[in-house]
């Protein structure tokens, strides 16, 4: 197929605060949503399709050849640290050449060396031949005797609760469709806590199913009313009181259940405020709660657990300009602090008692730019009022490997459990890495500094003509850590550097960060990404053309937003599953994501500001008679997160109206939702694909330019 497919534009168009927008290719949302029927609508996806395997074709070699590579870099039978949860080490492992983990468990008193090990549950047995599978969560009772587990068959978000019995075997009776996130158990093993999909994806029940009784018959434990609020479940890492979470982009509230009480009623911990978040966990007969209701940065809050009710809250740490504080994990002894201070990931250590007040510290990291975070720790007990006697943490930088740490409380030492392998062979000493400061254009007319993380191999020639491969996101307050990615090896050994830029919209340099980068203040986020490309081309580490470009969802609107804005500064773009029709998702309410999402992009429907501010940058509407640059763009069939409609209708109206002959290449999954294909060397297949349209399109070889 040596021709693109064309969309024919059909007229449409719609009135809103008194604007008329245009609208061509708003047939390509087939009206049976989430059922996608339309013969015309498939018939043009799957044109769609047969183009890009036909530009693909003669890239097969390469795309081989990065796939190898990249498969070289797992280990086969990679396996997670055995976590001690109880009696129990409980544990991940790959079996060689296959696509999904098998879980396992082995007796405490065998050690966590694997005798005694059996299996509780193969995800490629439950896979099988399927195209897509997710396993959604996996919780073992208190008493360690059943299983609870949720699937996905399709990539749609929508799983199915199961539960099995683990000395026999046997999957029971009670299976629960439409539900999503993990399960949790009561104290008594008896009773499964759930969250329950509406028929617009929109999580708003919690549910209570007693093993054994008909679903139908579950209890409704909590119901969120407002439609812009979606609900979650937890448990606190005492174990002792289940979470019921609630909130939208910006307001959350939080209800607890006394884990030995499944049939009763929910605490409220403090009633929503607009614009305040709060979280909480629990340990020692108290509540610490994450709270932003004085200071940007957060602050934490203590309260006894029979009356958390705000009155009650007593400060503990205090709101910080210089410390962002990102969340906490209690324990019987301490609170582990997670925290970022001048765009750095910190642990801090603070005992509950003050006779230990001097004890408290930050966990110690061997490198000077790195991302560090709370891995998963689960409670055992070693005596009265002790649960772990260390931490377990998970590390990495852009040039070390994952790696999982145990940290000795009171010896202050960090134990290495795991360092990533790469069977095929990787020495850190033969790359570099840096933090750099961009200046970048505001809104007001000021500048800020934006942080940028820079890998690059030992030999890379800084003499400004060398590619560069830059990566963002720059929303919902998600910072793009400054991690290890051994797939960028393929790219780097190629001559390439690998830049992160740290935009407005995540959470880098703190909350306001976050909030700078979002609602009135979106286009800082774009600015921010264009101006990290332009200083990076003043300081002679690319030039323009020779940069190729990344960014999946929110960071695909970013991609939109800065090839409209600059298209002249890339040679290649990636564009996965991009909310790119922002103007036209945030005016239609009945999208399940649509309402919790206002506080983020804002209400176009009743702010005829937020709609001329959407429509000023919304990718899709802004779209323009220029040259663009090569264009890979990906999206997902069953993708409840970003319709498969927005990357379709992006990609007709580009085809329609941009000015050059470049490549442009539309993939979408359709056996798969938001995150492509779910095996792991399936996905690496995905990730090879786009490597070898970024080398095709900036025209570099194995060698290099």
């Amino acid at each position: 197929m040596t021709s693109p497919p064309i969309a024919p534009a059909k007229e449409y168009s719609f009135t809103t605060h008194g604007v008329t927008v245009s609208d061509p290719w708003h047939w390509l949302k087939d009206p049976s949503y989430p059922l996608v029927d339309d013969a015309e609508v498939l018939d043009y996806l799957k044109a769609e399709n047969a183009y890009f395997e036909s530009q693909m074709a003669p890239l097969a070699p390469l795309v081989k050849t990065i796939f190898e590579e990249m498969k070289g870099r797992i280990k086969p039978d990679d396996a997670s640290v055995p976590l001690r949860d109880g009696a129990y080490f409980y544990s991940w492992r790959y079996r060689e050449g296959a696509q999904y983990k098998t879980w396992l468990r082995s007796p405490a008193g065998g050690g966590a060396s694997g005798k005694e090990e059996e299996i509780l549950f193969d995800e490629n047995e439950r896979a099988g031949k399927r195209d897509f599978y997710a396993l959604g969560g996996l919780q073992v009772s208190p008493d360690h005797t059943l299983l609870a587990f949720s699937e996905d068959m399709d990539g749609g978000e929508r799983f199915t609760l199961r539960v099995k019995d683990i000395s026999s075997g046997k999957i029971l009776g009670d299976e629960i469709a439409e539900t999503i996130s993990a399960p949790v158990w009561s104290a008594d093993g008896k009773v499964i806590f759930y969250v329950r999909l509406d028929e617009h994806w929109r999580p708003h029940q919690v549910k209570a199913h007693r093993l054994g009784t008909s679903a139908a018959e579950d209890r409704v434990v909590y119901e969120e009313p407002d439609a812009g609020f979606f609900l979650g479940l937890g448990k606190t890492q005492s174990r002792e009181f289940i979470i019921l979470a609630s909130g939208d982009q910006v307001t959350s509230e939080v209800r607890v259940l006394a884990a030995d009480d499944p049939d009763g009623e929910p605490l409220l911990v403090s009633a929503r405020q607009k614009d305040r978040q709060y979280g909480l966990d629990h340990a020692a007969d108290k509540f610490f709660i994450r709270v932003n209701d004085s200071h940007q940065n957060f602050r934490v809050v203590t309260a006894p657990d029979n009356a958390p009710g705000e009155e009650n809250w007593q400060e503990l740490i205090a709101g910080s300009n210089n410390n962002y504080i990102r969340g906490l994990t209690a324990f019987a002894d301490f609170v582990a602090i997670s925290e970022r201070t001048e765009g750095l990931d910190q642990v801090r250590i603070l005992y509950h008692s003050p006779a230990r007040s001097k004890d408290e510290h930050r966990i110690r990291f061997p490198e000077a730019t790195y991302h560090a975070s709370l891995g998963a720790n689960a409670a055992y007990e070693i005596g009265p009022g002790h649960d772990v006697p260390e931490l377990r943490l998970n590390y990495e930088s852009m040039v070390t490997p994952d790696t999982v740490f145990d940290y000795d409380l009171e010896q202050r030492r960090l134990i290495t459990r795991k360092l990533q392998e790469i069977p095929s062979g990787y020495d850190p000493a033969g790359y570099r890495t840096e933090r750099l400061w961009a200046t970048a254009r505001s809104q007001g007319g000021e500048t800020t500094k934006v942080p940028v993380s820079i890998v690059y191999s030992r030999d890379f020639k800084r003499n400004g003509i060398r590619p560069l491969h830059l990566i963002g996101y720059g929303a919902y307050g998600y910072g793009y850590p400054p991690g290890f990615d051994a797939k960028r090896l393929s790219l780097l050994d190629r001559g390439f550097a690998v830049a992160i830029a740290h935009i407005r919209g995540g959470d880098e340099m703190g909350f306001g960060w976050y909030l700078d980068g979002k609602l009135t203040r979106r286009t800082n986020t774009f600015n921010d990404f264009v101006d990290v490309a332009k200083f990076l081309i003043e300081e002679n580490w690319t030039s323009a053309g020779r940069i190729s470009i990344a960014g999946r969802s929110a960071g695909g609107e970013l991609m939109g937003a800065v090839l409209n804005a600059a298209p002249e500064l890339w040679g290649a773009a990636i564009v996965g599953v991009p909310f790119v029709d922002v103007l036209n998702t945030m005016l239609d309410a009945d999208l399940p994501l649509t309402p919790p999402e206002w506080p983020e992009w804002g209400n176009p429907i009743e702010d005829k500001a937020a709609f001329e501010l959407i429509r000023s940058y919304s990718p899709y509407d802004n779209i323009s008679a220029q040259d663009y640059p090569p264009m890979l763009v990906s999206g997902g069939l069953n993708d409840p997160r970003v319709t498969y409609w927005e990357p379709a209708k992006w990609t007709a109206r580009l085809r329609a109206t941009k000015t050059d002959d470049n490549l442009l290449l539309l993939k979408t999954n359709m056996g798969a939702g938001h995150r492509g294909k779910s095996g792991r060397f399936q996905a690496l297949e995905e990730d090879a694909e786009e490597f070898a349209f970024i080398l095709r399109a900036l025209q570099m070889t194995h060698e290099g330019s």
